[in-house]
C-alpha cells in the first residue's frame, strides 16, 4: 500500500472512531508517522481526503449495485444489495454522521454528491420496478418512485439516528444489520403473496445477525 492509500485508509478509520469534525490532518499524519508536508504533498487539505473518499464511495455503490438480472433469482439478488448495503454504512458511517456539515464546507462535492444521489435514486427505483417485474412486489409506477425515495432516506439517516439516541455515540455492527431489517419492513405493504415468507426469512436472517453481532458484557 503507499502513501496515498495508507492516507485514506487511516482517515477512514479515525473519521469513523472520533467522528469526522474532530480529525485533522495533523491527527491523521500523527497517526500515520508522517510529516504534515509529506501529507499534503498527496492532498491539498482535510476537503481532498473527503473528497476521494466520496470517489470510493461511489464507485463502491456503482460496483455492487447493478440492476437486477431477471433471469436470475430476485430474492438473492436483493440478499446481495442488502450485504453490499451493509459493508458500505460499516465502512462509511462517518460521511453519514455529518453529511450536512462536510457537504456546506465543500460546494464542488456538494455537486457530486448531487449529481450522484439523482444517479442514485434512478438506480434504486429501476431495483424496485424490477422486483415488481418478477412478482416479489406488486406495486403501481407513482408508488414505486415514493418507496425508492424512502428507502434512501432510510439509508442515508439510518446511523445518525442511532447514534444520536445512544449516550455513547458509538456505532455497532448490529445497528447496521437493524436498518437492513427496517429496509426491508418497507417492502412488506407490497410483497405478493408468492414473496410474503421469503421476505420474513430476510427479516429473520438479518435480525439474527444483529443479535448475535451484540457487544458482550465482561
Amino acid at each position: 500500500m503507499n502513501t496515498k492509500e495508507k492516507i485514506i485508509r487511516t482517515s477512514i478509520a479515525m473519521f469513523n472512531l472520533n467522528g469526522e469534525r474532530a480529525v485533522t490532518t495533523n491527527h491523521i499524519a500523527a497517526n500515520l508517522g508522517i510529516s504534515p508536508g509529506n501529507l499534503y504533498y498527496h492532498f491539498k487539505n482535510k476537503e481532498d481526503i473527503i473528497r476521494h473518499i466520496f470517489s470510493l464511495y461511489s464507485e463502491h455503490l456503482n460496483t455492487h449495485f447493478k440492476p437486477l438480472s431477471l433471469g436470475e433469482n430476485a430474492l438473492e439478488q436483493l440478499t446481495l444489495y442488502l450485504d453490499s448495503l451493509f459493508d458500505l454504512m460499516w465502512r462509511y458511517h462517518f460521511f453519514y454522521d455529518n453529511l450536512t456539515d462536510i457537504l456546506a464546507r465543500d460546494n464542488e462535492l456538494k455537486k457530486d454528491y448531487i449529481a450522484f444521489q439523482s444517479q442514485l435514486f434512478e438506480q434504486v427505483k429501476i431495483v424496485v420496478i424490477a422486483l415488481r417485474d418478477v412478482d416479489v412486489i406488486a406495486i403501481d409506477d407513482e408508488d414505486a418512485k415514493e418507496l425508492a425515495h424512502m428507502l434512501k432516506m432510510t439509508v442515508s439517516f439510518w446511523t445518525p439516528y442511532v447514534k444520536a439516541r445512544r449516550l455513547t455515540g458509538v456505532l455497532e455492527q448490529q445497528d447496521i444489520y437493524n436498518g437492513i431489517v427496517k429496509v426491508l419492513m418497507l417492502f412488506k405493504p407490497y410483497c405478493t403473496q408468492m414473496s410474503k415468507q421469503k421476505i420474513a426469512q430476510l427479516q429473520a436472517h438479518y435480525q439474527t445477525l444483529a443479535d448475535e453481532s451484540l457487544p458482550s458484557i465482561a
